[in-house]
């Protein structure tokens, strides 16, 4: 094996390593964030859980509905705004709920399932540690197990690791 394929090999290890230990990070500061928005809109939607608790046994959809059949205009144009909430505060309970389990499950759904917005606020407000717990070492050595595999293979399979300096076997 050559010089500088294990050299690369090394950096590409560590590299992986170091974006693992972050994805229970990642994961924990998206939670903190949609826990952040689910309370304020449960906040906003207060009045109006109320309302429909007292008046329409629980029923948000009924008030919406009520809103939308009224013959005054400025009720009926309530009933966009009230069931936006209401439906951002159904997606925001839904993933909640979804995350509610350990963190191979979380990465998953996360990967497959995240509110695009919450992704972006969390990437851009992203702080960088290196905890030291469990999952973020499983988390970092899977990083390293999966990405050193992944090139491995890579390599095998196009041929690049003469490409790379690695020299023939010479012969005795």
């Amino acid at each position: 094996m050559s010089f500088l394929y294990r050299y690369l090999l090394i950096f590409v290890a560590c590299v992986s390593l170091l974006l693992g230990i972050q994805v229970p990070n990642f994961v924990d500061q998206y939670d903190k964030r949609l826990d952040a928005h689910l309370q304020e809109v449960q906040a906003n939607l207060k009045g109006y859980r109320e309302i429909a608790d007292r008046d329409f046994g629980g029923s948000m959809e009924a008030l919406i509905r009520r809103h939308k059949d009224s013959t005054d205009m400025v009720f009926r144009d309530e009933a966009g705004p009230i069931e936006a909430m209401y439906l951002r505060y159904l997606h925001f309970d839904d993933q909640r709920k979804a995350l509610d389990t350990g963190l191979p499950r979380q990465v998953l759904y996360l990967v497959q399932h995240a509110d695009h917005d919450l992704l972006r606020e969390t990437y851009a407000n992203y702080s960088f540690s290196v905890p030291l717990d469990s999952a973020a070492i499983y988390s970092g050595f899977a990083a390293v197990g999966i990405v050193v595999l992944l090139l491995e293979f890579f390599v095998g399979a196009t041929g690049l690791v003469t490409g790379l300096g690695r020299t023939s076997r010479s012969r005795f």
